[in-house]
């Protein structure tokens, strides 16, 4: 009997939101492979498990992928349980994944979802606005295709498509798509969620004009962002 793949959402940034259900299937799993075993390893080190750990990244040259993508095949065929970690959150959204689910699924070999934590879920959850029908775009092309997908969400929104956007941005974009979202023209409120769930969380809440004219204001701007825009309620 074959073996299962388990996809293992993991905290986005406190470790104490792993879920149980996570974490027993951690102890339970014959190996464990990781986007970066340098950042998952933190966490297995934080509750003390130890199994057979070995790197897996989407993005490394095509002939590597395809050797532990083989050693993934066989060990499940052997009958093994396996886990797979991307660096903070859940593997295959907006992070490494899809490749690896879909070529196992695909063999024939069976895959779970362990949810866990989200910074989509996370800034809608505290958001505070009236998003029934949000479209999550993560992180937007920084070239070929940027201002095409702009135009696009900009029209969504005037059609009331969505009602809502959520973007992932780095502290370096975040006020460049801010300044483009408010040239629109459109009566708009949005919430800005920075290092979520982390040590020094902040969430921002205001029109784009208001949070663009605070984030200018400030030396530097560091952490992961979020960025949720919606029709003015």
């Amino acid at each position: 009997m074959s073996g299962t793949l388990y996809i293992i959402g993991t905290p986005i940034g406190n470790l104490g939101d792993i879920t149980l259900r996570a974490l027993e299937t951690l102890k339970m799993v014959d190996a464990v492979y990781a986007e970066d075993t340098r950042v998952s390893g933190k966490l297995l080190a934080r509750y003390e498990i130890k199994k057979p750990f070995y790197s897996f990244r989407e993005a490394a040259p095509t002939g590597k992928v395809d050797f532990i993508l083989r050693k993934i095949k066989e060990s499940l065929e052997a009958g093994e349980n396996l886990a797979y970690l991307s660096d903070a959150g859940t593997p295959g959204v907006s992070d490494p994944g899809s490749y690896l689910v879909g070529q196992i699924a695909a063999a024939g070999y069976t895959v779970v979802p362990i949810p866990g934590p989200s910074a989509l879920a996370s800034l809608l959850s505290v958001g505070g606005l009236p998003t029934m029908r949000p479209l999550f775009v993560g992180f937007l092309p920084k070239k070929k295709g940027h201002q095409t997908l702009m135009q696009r969400l900009a029209k969504g929104l005037r059609e009331e498509i969505c009602d809502g956007i959520v973007f992932y941005e780095s502290p370096e974009r975040i006020c460049s798509l801010l300044q483009e979202i408010i040239d629109w023209k459109l009566p708009l409120q949005a919430v800005v969620g920075r290092e979520m769930t982390k040590q020094f969380e902040e969430v921002m809440r205001g029109t784009p004009e208001d949070l663009l004219n605070d984030l200018k204001a400030r030396k530097s701007i560091k952490g992961e962002i979020s960025l949720l825009i919606c029709h003015n309620p």
